[in-house]
């Protein structure tokens, strides 16, 4: 039986839909309900679910129910019974995915305009589902033209896993000690649906921004590693004499901090924290960190008699090597921390309660429980567009190898180091741009470092 006919599910479109991680594209142009359920039936043909089940769950944009149902209708009919958990964060659709065990996939575009809309996929377990793991075999089955039709369709039902996902949480990281005022800013996004539920049930004075589920972003778009999209927080914490702010993107699986003087905090800090608490429960253990986070990191996870491990950018890497490891934890500069104990799948929430927790245990202001764990001057990462990125690249080495104290490596794109700073350079995956990540022992000198840099990719 062949697919319903849909410009979405020719091979053109599908080659520009199915990136490293998800689906995504522009609505309805590039993905619509033709195509969920197109990718519903394959789904369950690549994750063996036939005869078992799928959850699956959607954030607040407005096509995302409708592409949800659809999905689920694909998958029922390829013989999988279906669990919709209706609305949902990323991270509580992993925990449906480890709770239930079973495969799963969540409708949503994270942080991107409002004219996106996308899938998330992962197998049993929350284990990730990415290009090297089955997602081209979705994509080549999609394109095929065929759908799958079992001689017993399976089911499609629904429930709630909110109160259970919130209270998983809460057994992993209890927050005690003194009464925190926290502002909460979850940018009309899945935060809005999370928070109340996690966060409402502790001894929190939560000043609340922008709860209501709006798919067209009214207040700002729900990406808070834009600087941009942190301004109200910052002064909403300034405001109100809050402890901390907390940033969610649009699917809540990142999270961002403010101090109480309405700085931002730099993810690598939120990254050493987190490490330190878990180092503390699980001594010895194994911390991942990605190549672009501060040195402070390892640094850290060293002195504290752990082993830190360095990884590419990107979920799929971290979430391979924490299994291959057995690590703890880990955590990447985008604002993405993951749990061992939550089936090493990343969750915001997750950690906004272990700043919490280590915030409310101490008399200290947010600024000073985080100053140790920011040594060094670290850069945003800065793109620029260029016509050849490998041969930018070749330059960039050619100019610094064989310098005094420097050290070259390719794991992801060129790293470049020296005992007083680093810097990488790496291409975009989708565009023609570089990358560039950096850190130095002070300000002046990582300006000069950037300076330079810059000038030799945009010369």
């Amino acid at each position: 039986m062949s697919a319903p006919a849909s410009p979405t599910t020719s091979l053109d479109n599908l080659h520009a839909v199915f990136k490293a991680y998800d689906v995504r594209g522009l609505v309805p142009e590039q993905v619509d309900e033709a195509l969920a359920r197109a990718v519903g039936n394959a789904f369950v043909t690549v994750t063996g679910a036939a005869g078992s089940g799928v959850v699956v769950g959607h954030d607040m944009r407005p096509s995302s129910p409708g592409m949800a149902r659809a999905f689920a209708e694909g998958a029922a009919a390829a013989g999988a019974d279906v669990t919709l958990i209706g609305l949902a964060s990323t991270d509580q659709l992993y925990f449906a995915s480890g709770h239930l065990g079973l495969p799963g996939a969540m409708f949503t575009a994270s942080h991107n305009p409002a004219q996106y809309n996308g899938i998330k996929m992962c197998r049993a377990g929350a284990v990730p589902l990415g290009t090297e793991t089955g997602l081209l075999e979705i994509r080549d089955l999609v394109g095929s033209g065929g759908q799958v039709v079992a001689d017993r369709a399976g089911s499609i039902g629904q429930t709630d896993v909110l109160a259970a996902y919130a209270a998983h949480l809460h057994s992993l990281v209890p927050v005690r000690g003194r009464r925190l005022k926290v502002v909460v800013d979850a940018g009309n996004g899945m935060a809005g649906h999370t928070a109340p539920a996690v966060l409402g049930a502790l001894d929190l004075d939560v000043v609340p921004m922008y709860y209501e589920l709006d798919g067209s972003f009214p207040n700002h778009e729900a990406n808070p590693i834009d600087p941009a999209n942190l301004v109200d927080l910052q002064a909403k914490v300034r405001e109100s004499g809050a402890d901390i702010g907390l940033a969610f993107d649009g699917d809540a699986d990142r999270c961002f901090l403010v101090d109480e003087r309405g700085e931002t905090v730099n993810p690598s800090a939120l990254t050493a924290l987190i490490a330190s608490r878990e180092l503390a429960r699980q001594p010895g253990s194994t911390v991942i960190h990605n190549l672009i986070t501060s040195r402070a990191v390892p640094e850290l996870v060293t002195a504290l008699g752990g082993m830190p491990v360095r990884t590419r950018v990107g979920h799929s890497y971290i979430k391979a090597t924490m299994a291959q490891t057995d690590a703890v934890f880990g955590g990447e500069h985008s604002g993405h921390f993951y749990f061992r104990d939550f089936w090493r799948a990343d969750s915001g929430m997750l950690a906004a309660l272990h700043a919490l927790a280590a915030l409310a245990a101490t008399d200290e202001p947010l600024s000073g429980l985080l100053s140790t764990f920011s040594p060094y001057a670290t850069s945003p990462e800065i793109n620029s567009t260029v016509a050849d990125q490998q041969q930018v690249m070749r330059t960039i080495e050619e100019k610094y190898a064989g310098r005094d104290g420097v050290s070259i490596d390719h794991l992801d794109g060129l790293t470049v180091s020296h005992p007083d700073w680093w810097f990488n350079v790496r291409p975009s995956n989708t565009e023609p741009l570089l990358r560039l990540n950096a850190e130095a022992a002070d300000e002046q000198s990582l300006q000069e470092l950037c300076d330079t840099v810059l000038a030799l990719i945009r010369t």
